[in-house]
């Protein structure tokens, strides 16, 4: 057999295995999420406070506990903004205002509703709407 054909058997051997590979590893994308260690279930970041606290007004909104969801909801936004009030020369709102005002629109719009009517179901898909908008900006900034 011909060098020439060894080598084409080689290169579509390895190509082969190469999509073999992918397919049965579920490739990943070179833009992986980050992970971040957790303590007792809550991201070890930067924004991960925030992150849970709004994990726990939306699963609470979810259940039809408005009231627990907008107390979460509250929590949310005084703890927001008095860590970028006194947070110093490392806060977001220090250090990338445009970001900074991205994620506290999203967060305002979010908790809106939770926040406004804690005797009232809000509209289910806006706020899921509003809590995936406003949990994609937060990772923005981790």
């Amino acid at each position: 057999m011909s060098p020439f054909f060894s080598g084409i058997r080689l290169v579509v051997l390895v190509g082969s295995l190469a999509l073999l590979s992918c397919a049965l590893l579920k490739f990943e994308t070179v833009a992986q999420e980050k992970r971040f260690p957790q303590t007792a279930g809550v991201d070890d970041s930067k924004m991960g406070a925030y992150r849970a606290l709004a994990q726990l007004a939306f699963a609470a909104s979810q259940k039809g506990d408005n009231v627990m969801a907008a107390k979460l909801g509250r929590i949310l936004e005084r703890t927001w903004d008095k860590a970028e009030d006194y947070g110093g020369e490392t806060a977001l709102s220090k250090t990338n205002q445009p970001l900074y005002q991205e994620i506290d629109k999203a967060m305002d719009r979010f908790i809106g509703p939770l926040v406004a009517h804690p005797a009232a179901n809000p509209d289910a898909a806006a706020l899921k709407a509003a809590y995936n908008s406003y949990i994609e900006k937060l990772k923005l900034a981790d």
